[in-house]
């Protein structure tokens, strides 16, 4: 006989034909991993000692191969038994839960029947609440024959599937053969770019690439790893953004691609989209009972994945047709499709994140996925964010007023330990912030009681969970979870707002001891942008590999094009500022005078910059001037940016690091020059030293790695507004003596001229 062509795990066949009825994500309190370990353990320790666990089965029907591990099997009963571990009340369970648990334990059935010969079997669900460690025990007697039915009825489905898929990847991988570039040449830089994306996916290496501006570093990326899809046989290629702005030019750029293709067979494209932005009722529930969307929404799915696989394209609009015409969520239904997607554009989380959808979908069916990762100067702030967590006393009280009696011996705990904390506070120390030496053990052991506590309730009561309970409960899981692995890669600190408004967190400083792991699971991993000199500072915080390659390719632009002057007779120290004010207006309107036209101005805080306009504004009431402000929506950013209209004349007062000073396009005359009055360095407080003693514990340059990389980043990246094709002339001024330091030059583009 043939060796069969495809594999499939019995829990991954049921979750694709088992599944039925309603999307339910009300909140169900459920085990975890490590209880449900136990779980199992104490229900093997209760029975025989013929009793057999983790029980390897496999079985074979036409083409696939069908296997897993049964939980346990008692031999003298002929007993098949599903061990599920739950909290709370088993009535409150799903019939559509229940009813794949028994498809699991049935497909086992039948597997375990053809290998030994039986006639029938018992099979049994075994139900442990983890807290009172009751058994609740459902059985049923099954013959062979009907066990045998059911098997190739779900095997027959998953096939036609799975030959689908197995033509489809065939088509794919002859039309990504065929590629060709949609432009008649490259841009400058870009095919050198390109040579070492394809060159890094075929060795299976990192790499870290520093391209500039404007030579189409989006299509130079995604076109070489396409082209490495067949020959490295990789399942998925994810580029991952920012910002959703990158999300629109990856689709723009595979767009493009697609008619770059002999074959007429396109890539599955899927655009991931925030749950926020895809719902389509979000004044209701996620549950069958409260929107349409979501009742009956695995009865209809399958419908639905047949018609997205058939129109292939799947970005937010069509993605959201295909799902109303089948009654079922957009959303979820994007979840769904990221298991047969070719290339998958969304948030760097999606990767990176504790919880993120496409490294756990690689991880669950062994995926071969590439991972394109834009604007990477980012992640190392997006990443200790993704690792940190904190517990707001605001929150705990406003819960603690509003709990139930249940709880209260809890909350009572944790509010005593809260005291505690607050109270090792020295005497006469008034600092609202300061760093702990280690994790309060008695605080966090409180907290986690207090999870525990919250979850039991909401298992018997999940019609009083409260929002506001909720949210203390998934905050304090977070915690906890975080708590667990705290080392010197993170700190905790305690800040004080005012009486009963402390909050204590764990930062995460040095992200690369989460990240690892991420990094390894991709088979090709590219991390591209403008800024991302010097390596050493990405390679460091990120946990890149010792093997990973670094490229610098050289800027297609002329110093010609881009007049860099520094006004070294002005400090925008702090100390300095008020008397930096003016010159720095007088400069901004004597460059004006010199060329009117579109000007950015950016400024290390609202503060500073609502002084230098207002004296602006006076001395030079006719020029057209306009400003970013605090808290500003998307509406009100569109309208600030369509102020720089082709052919138009003023000057937009920005923050550095901001919105508008990297991440938008303003090409030609849109733009024609930027005064950058600030090095960008994060500000010198007790929080930013404190993350310089735990990188000075591990690395020799932790003032770069605190102050001066990340505030030259920002400067680079608004700098960059400036030229954004080999057309583009104007003037960038930097204003701050410290600008005319040597190790500070040494960090700005080569091909400025200083």
């Amino acid at each position: 006989m043939n060796e069969p062509r495809y594999r499939v795990a019995v829990r991954a066949l049921c979750d694709f034909t088992a599944r039925t009825g309603d999307l339910d994500h009300r909140f169900t309190p459920a085990p975890s991993a490590q209880e449900g370990i136990a779980g199992h353990a104490l229900v093997a320790r209760r029975r025989g000692e013929g009793y057999v666990t983790e029980l390897p089965l496999s079985g074979r029907y036409g083409d696939l191969t069908v296997s897993g591990r049964a939980d346990g099997f008692d031999l003298e009963r002929q007993r098949l038994e599903e061990i599920k571990t739950h909290r709370g009340r088993l009535d409150r369970m799903a019939e559509n839960q229940r009813a794949l648990h028994w498809a699991q334990v049935k497909l086992y059935g039948a597997l375990l029947c053809a290998e030994r010969g039986f006639d029938s079997l018992t099979l049994a669900l075994v139900y442990l609440d983890i807290v009172t460690e009751k058994e609740t025990v459902l059985t049923h007697k099954a013959s062979a024959e009907a066990l045998q039915t059911f098997f190739v009825d779900h095997c027959q489905r998953f096939l036609a599937w799975a030959e689908q898929e197995a033509a489809h990847r065939q088509a794919r991988n002859a039309a990504l053969t065929s590629l060709i570039f949609p432009y008649a040449a490259f841009r400058p830089g870009q095919r050198e770019l390109a040579e070492n994306v394809y060159k890094a996916a075929s060795t299976g290496r990192c790499l870290l690439a520093q391209a500039p501006t404007g030579i189409g570093k989006t299509l130079g990326t995604l076109f070489p790893l396409l082209k490495a899809m067949p020959p490295k046989d990789l399942d998925c290629v994810a580029f991952l953004t920012m910002k959703t702005p990158g999300r629109q030019l990856a689709l723009n750029a595979l767009a493009t691609l697609a008619g770059g293709s002999s074959s007429a067979t396109p890539l599955r494209v899927l655009e991931l989209v925030a749950r926020e932005k895809a719902c389509e009722h979000p004044d209701l529930a996620c549950h069958g009972d409260a929107c349409p969307l979501a009742q009956g929404f695995y009865d209809r799915l399958p419908a639905a994945r047949e018609a997205a696989v058939a129109a292939p394209w799947w970005d937010r609009a069509a993605l959201r047709e295909i799902a109303l015409a089948h009654r079922v969520c957009p959303y979820y239904l994007g979840q769904e499709l990221a298991r047969w997607a070719d290339v998958a554009v969304g948030d760097v989380n999606h990767w990176f994140d504790a919880h993120a959808l496409l490294h756990g979908l690689a991880q669950a069916s062994d995926a071969r996925v590439g991972v394109l990762v834009d604007e990477a100067h980012n992640l190392v702030e997006r990443a200790r964010g993704m690792y940190s967590a904190e517990i707001d006393q605001r929150r705990f009280n406003r819960a603690r007023k509003m709990a139930p009696a249940a709880l209260a011996k809890p909350l009572a705990r944790l509010g005593r330990q809260w005291q505690a904390v607050l109270k090792t506070q020295t005497e006469g120390e008034s600092a609202p912030y300061r760093v702990l030496d280690a994790l309060p053990s008695a605080w966090v052991a409180a907290l986690q009681a207090l999870a525990s506590a919250i979850t039991d309730y909401l298992g018997e009561h999940p019609e009083r969970a409260s929002a506001e309970l909720q949210e203390l409960l998934f905050e304090a899981l977070a915690f906890c979870r975080l708590a667990e692995r705290f080392g010197e890669h993170s700190l905790c600190d305690l800040i004080r707002h005012g009486r009963g408004q402390a909050v204590l967190g764990i930062r995460n400083v040095i992200p690369a001891d989460f990240l690892a792991p991420r990094i390894e699971a991709a088979k090709a991993l590219v991390l591209f942008s403008a800024t991302l000199h010097p390596a050493r500072f990405h390679r460091d915080l990120l946990g890149l590999p010792a093997t990973t390659v670094w490229c610098e390719v050289e800027a297609p632009f002329i110093a010609r094009q881009l007049d860099v002057r520094i006004r070294q007779d002005i400090s925008t120290r702090f100390r300095h500022r008020d008397a930096s004010i003016a010159p720095i207006a007088s400069e901004i309107a004597q460059q004006f005078r010199q060329r009117p036209g579109h000007y950015l101005a950016f400024f290390s805080s609202f503060a500073y910059l609502e002084a230098v306009l207002v004296r602006f504004r006076l001395e030079v009431p006719d020029i057209p001037a306009f400003a970013q402000t605090r808290g500003m929506r998307e509406p009100e950013r569109e309208a600030f940016l369509e102020r720089f209209s082709p052919g138009g004349q003023g000057v937009g007062f920005a923050v550095l690091g901001g919105a508008f000073a990297e991440g938008i396009d303003l090409p030609g005359d849109r733009l024609i020059g930027a005064f950058i009055a600030t090095l960008g360095l994060p500000p010198f407080n007790a929080f930013n030293e404190a993350i310089k003693a735990r990188l000075a514990r591990r690395f020799a340059t932790p003032d770069d790695y605190t102050y001066r990389i990340p505030g030259l980043i920002k400067v680079v990246q608004a700098a960059g507004r400036v030229i954004r094709s080999p057309d583009d002339e104007g003037v960038v001024v930097l204003m701050d003596d410290r600008f005319a330091h040597r190790d500070v030059q040494a960090m700005l583009p080569r091909w400025w001229a200083l």
